[in-house]
C-alpha cells in the first residue's frame, strides 16, 4: 500500500472555478446531434422534450452543462445558419460534412431548437460562426438574429420563428480550427480574416464575447504578432487538446494506463504557454484575453477516421464512438486538476463531445441510454463549480510512471465549505492518505469513483457497472483526515467547518 499525506492550503486561494470550466460540445458529427440528442417530433415511441431525448436531457441536466458549444467543430465552417430556421419542413437538406464524414443534414436541429435545448439544460449558449466556406456579413446577421432587440428585419423574422425575445448569445466563435478543416489558412491570413470579422462583429453587438482560433505554438505565436495592435478585438482564444497515445479503447498496457493520464497532465502546460505568449504581446494592457480549451478529451483508435499509416479509414455514423472507460473518466479528473490552477487565464473547456462520439458522457443505443465513468467524474466535481479554488501540495508520497505523484488531488473553498478531489492513480496499488484541511470540522459527503480494472466501462447491456458509491472517511488521531483509496480511483469529499 502505497502511504501519502497531503496538505489543503486554504490560506492561498488561486482564484475562482468558472462554470464555463465544465462546459461541453455538441457537433452535427456521428450520432452526436442527431439521434443522440436530437430524435425529432415525428411518430416515434421515445419521451421527449420538443423533439429531445427525455432520458438524455434529464441525465445531462444531472450532471450538469453549465455550457454547451454547436454547431461544431469542422461542421462549423459548412454550417449556413439560414439553413435551421424557420418551418422544419421547409428547411433545406444539405450534404452535412464533418471530419469528412457526409451524409444528409435535415437542418431540423437549428438554432431556435439549440436555444431550446441551453434552456432545457440550464446552459449558457456558445455558437461557432463559419469563417471558412462564409462571411462577415453572414455571421453577424447570426448575431443580430439572435440577440438584436430593434425592430429590424432579422428581429421581426426571429419573432415570426416563435422568439419574440433575444437569446442573449455572448460567445460567438469566429470559425474552428482555420488552420484545417476550417479552410487550410496560414496563420497570418487567418489573423487578418479574423480581425475582418470581429471588427464588424463588435459593431453589432458591442457586448458579444468573441473566440478567436488557435492552433499549435507557432501558429499561435504567429497570430499574436499579426495582431498584437488589435488584441481588444478578442476576448478569448481558442485552443484544442486531443489525447490520442493512450493505446486502444479497451486492450491497452501499463505504459499506454499511465502515458494517457500524463497526455491529460500534460495539457495545463499548453494551456500555460499559450497564455504566455498572449501576455507578451498585451504586457501592460488592461485588456484580457482568456484561454478557450473548447474542445477536449480522450480520442482512441477506435474512434479515428485515419489509420496508423494516414490512411482513410470506412467511415460510417459510428466511426466516432469509443467505449468510455474508467481510466478515461481518471483522465478527465486530472485534467480538472490543471484547469483549478490555471482558472486564472483559462476561461472555458469543453468536453468533446456530450453525446455518443469520442469523449462521451452520455451513450445511447436505439431505446437505451447509459452514463459512461466520465460522466460521473463531472458528477464529483460539481462542488468546486463558482468555488475558490485552493492549491494541494503533496508532502511525501510515492510517484507513477510519468513523473506524477501517485496520489494528486484539487480543492477548493465556497460558503463555509470545502471540497477535496483525489485520484489515486497507481494502476494497481491502494493508497492510504492523511490529508490536513485547516478548519475543517465534520465529513459532509464522500463519494468515490472505481471498478475493479481501469477497462471497465458502462453499455446497454451493463448500465451500472462502474458508478458512485460512498467512501469512508476516518481521522488518524494527529489532526489529519484519514482516507483509503483503491487502485485507479477518484473521490471527493466535502467538509463542513460547522
Amino acid at each position: 500500500m502505497i502511504e501519502t499525506s497531503l496538505v489543503v492550503r486554504t490560506e492561498s486561494p488561486i482564484g475562482t472555478i468558472s462554470p464555463r470550466l465544465y462546459g461541453h460540445f455538441a457537433e452535427h458529427l456521428g450520432r452526436c446531434c442527431y439521434d443522440g440528442l436530437w430524435v425529432g417530433t415525428g411518430d416515434i415511441d421515445l419521451p421527449r422534450y420538443g423533439g429531445f431525448r427525455k432520458d438524455v436531457v434529464d441525465a445531462l441536466k444531472a450532471m450538469p452543462v453549465p455550457l454547451l458549444r454547436w454547431p461544431g467543430g469542422c461542421y462549423a465552417d459548412h454550417y449556413h445558419w439560414r439553413d435551421g430556421i424557420g418551418a422544419p419542413h421547409e428547411r433545406a437538406r444539405r450534404l452535412g460534412m464533418s471530419c469528412g464524414l457526409q451524409v444528409e443534414d435535415e437542418n431540423s436541429l437549428g438554432t431556435h431548437e439549440f436555444i431550446a435545448l441551453c434552456r432545457l439544460l440550464g446552459a449558457e449558449p456558445y455558437l461557432a460562426g463559419n469563417v471558412g466556406s462564409g462571411s462577415p456579413q453572414e455571421l453577424c446577421d447570426w448575431v443580430e438574429y439572435c440577440n438584436t432587440a430593434v425592430h429590424t428585419s432579422l428581429q421581426r423574422e426571429r419573432a415570426a420563428n416563435g422568439s419574440s425575445e433575444p437569446f442573449g448569445v455572448r460567445l460567438w466563435g469566429v470559425g474552428n480550427e482555420n488552420w484545417g478543416c476550417g479552410g487550410s489558412y496560414d496563420a497570418e491570413t487567418y489573423a487578418r480574416e479574423y480581425r475582418r470579422y470581429a471588427t464588424m462583429l463588435r459593431h453589432v453587438d458591442p457586448k458579444a464575447e468573441l473566440v478567436a482560433c488557435g492552433h499549435d505554438d507557432a501558429w499561435n505565436e504567429q497570430f499574436m504578432d499579426t495582431n498584437r495592435r488589435h488584441m481588444p478585438l478578442m476576448d478569448h482564444f481558442s485552443i484544442h487538446r486531443y489525447w490520442i497515445s493512450g493505446g486502444k479503447e479497451l486492450d491497452f498496457d501499463d505504459d499506454h494506463y499511465y502515458g494517457l493520464l500524463a497526455e491529460a497532465d500534460a495539457t495545463e502546460d499548453f494551456v500555460r504557454r499559450t497564455a504566455d505568449l498572449i501576455y507578451a504581446v498585451l504586457g501592460s494592457a488592461t485588456h484580457r484575453v482568456g484561454i478557450a480549451l473548447d474542445e477536449w478529451g480522450v480520442w482512441h483508435p477506435e474512434a479515428r477516421s485515419w489509420g496508423p499509416d494516414g490512411a482513410e479509414l470506412h467511415r460510417e455514423p459510428t466511426t466516432y464512438e469509443q467505449a468510455g472507460t474508467l481510466r478515461d473518466a481518471l483522465a478527465a479528473g486530472v485534467a480538472f486538476e490543471g484547469f483549478h490552477r490555471q482558472c486564472g487565464i483559462l476561461s472555458m473547456a469543453n468536453l468533446a463531445q456530450i453525446v455518443n462520439v469520442l469523449h462521451a458522457p452520455v451513450m445511447t443505443e436505439g431505446a437505451a441510454m447509459w452514463v459512461t465513468p466520465t460522466y460521473y467524474a463531472f458528477q464529483l466535481h460539481v462542488p468546486h463549480i463558482g468555488a475558490q479554488a485552493l492549491p494541494v501540495e503533496v508532502l511525501h508520497g510515492a510517484s507513477v510512471p510519468g513523473s506524477a505523484n501517485a496520489v494528486s488531488g484539487t480543492a477548493s473553498v465556497q460558503a463555509g465549505e470545502t471540497a477535496v478531489t483525489l485520484i489515486n492513480r497507481h494502476l494497481d496499488q491502494p493508497a492510504l492518505v492523511a490529508l490536513q484541511v485547516a478548519g475543517s470540522r465534520q465529513v459532509i459527503e464522500a463519494k468515490i469513483l472505481t471498478a475493479a480494472s481501469p477497462r471497465d466501462c458502462n453499455s446497454a447491456q451493463e448500465p451500472d457497472r462502474v458508478t458512485l458509491a460512498a467512501l469512508s472517511v476516518g481521522e488518524d488521531g494527529q489532526g489529519n483526515w484519514r482516507v483509503e483509496l483503491p487502485p485507479h480511483a477518484m473521490a471527493t469529499i466535502r467538509f463542513g467547518s460547522g
